[in-house]
Parts: C-alpha cells; structure tokens; sequence
C-alpha cells in the first residue's frame, strides 16, 4: 500500500497528450490515399447525392471527351481540363473523407489500448487516503479511486472530491482543458481523458465491461 499527501501538483509539470494522429502520419495517408479510389463505387458514391451526382456528371463528361478524341473533334486541351478538375474534385473528396475515418479509428484504436493497459489507484479508505494500484479492467461500480496530475482517468464516474483541470481531447476533440469537480453539473469524468492539475477522487460509474460492450 501507498500512502499519498495529496499535495496539488503544478500543471506546467504535466503537459503529457495522448498520442493524436496528424495529417503527415503515413499509416493514415497512405491508406487514404487507396480508399479514396474504392469510394469511387457507385453504390458508395449514391450515400452522398451531391458527390454521386459530380461522379455521373463527371462519367459522361470523361465518356464524351473520349468519343470526341476517336472521332479527331477539337478543343482536346478544354476537354481535358474540364474532365481532369471533376475527377480531381471527386478523388480529393474521397481522400479528405478517407483521412477523417482514418484519424478517428487511430485515436479510438489508441484509447482503447490506453485503456487496457490502464492502472488505478483504488481507494482503501477515503479519509485516510491510502491507496493501491489495480488494473483498471478489474474496477466496479462504486468503487473510489484517486487520479492526480499527470493521470488517466480510468473509468466513467463522478468526481466525489477535490477539483482538477482534465484534457478531454481524446473523447471529444475539444483541445481547450475543462474543470471537473465535486458536486453540480460539472462532476462527470470519462474514462481515458488525462488530469492535468490538481487531484480528485472518482466514484466509479461504469465497469470495464460495459466501455467495450458499447464501444
């Protein structure tokens, strides 16, 4: 067992993210970059009625351009530009849809392997403040667990005491930190974002189980 003061700590001190992906990150581009050729399917394409429309727009356009090229008609290099910017416009489409799925399956994938490798400090004793380490997975409803500067929270809950500033990021995009504490509307904490100053104590709400059945 370990035995903790509890002293606030400095929020310039922990300044640790979760890993994000970036536009630069091969694993998501490259990908990208083949998906966006395999949205070229109509029945993929029909989902958005706007981009299907430019894709049929853009068929019979490359269609007449061809006919035109066999048959010796003019005005090639007008032809070419026009058919050349719609399927320009179709694949970046494609491409920037691709990149948004893709970001968002690393920063789940990366969430969920945080949350796995997880550990918290359960609360033996609220008072005395006196704690021990478990994995995360093994944590049940009601159970009180201490999350200090620096910390992953580790499961859904509600902040019973103390009050800290949390990274919620990783959950909801939003890069600017927000305040949790006890009492009010404001005591909700979701499993997985990051306290960045101070101390509170979190009353379990969710299970282990129940985050990877909705999940």
């Amino acid at each position: 067992m370990n035995d903790t003061s509890m002293k606030p700590i400095g929020i310039e001190k922990v300044r640790k993210r979760m890993p994000t992906a970036t536009l630069t990150d091969s694993r998501i581009v490259l990908p990208a970059i083949w998906e966006s050729f395999k949205k070229l399917d109509p029945r993929k394409m029909a989902r958005n009625p706007v981009m299907f429309v430019v894709e049929i727009v853009t068929t019979l356009t490359t269609v007449l351009f061809i006919r035109d090229l066999v048959h010796g008609a003019g005005n090639y290099l007008f032809a070419f530009q026009i058919n050349l910017w719609l399927w320009f416009t179709l694949l970046f489409a494609n491409f920037a849809e691709a990149v948004a799925e893709g970001r968002g399956k690393a920063q789940a994938e990366s969430l969920r392997k945080t949350k796995v490798d997880l550990e918290a400090k359960l609360l033996a004793d609220q008072k005395m403040k006196v704690w021990r380490k478990v994995p995360a997975a093994q944590l049940a409803r009601g159970e009180l667990v201490l999350v200090e500067a620096g910390e992953l929270i580790p499961s859904d809950g509600d902040v019973v005491e103390g009050m800290a500033s949390v990274d919620e990021s990783a959950i909801t995009g939003e890069s600017a930190p927000v305040i949790r504490e006890s009492g009010g509307d404001r005591s909700a904490v979701t499993g997985g974002t990051r306290v960045l100053s101070d101390w509170i104590v979190v009353k379990i709400t969710a299970t282990r189980a129940a985050h990877f059945s909705t999940g």
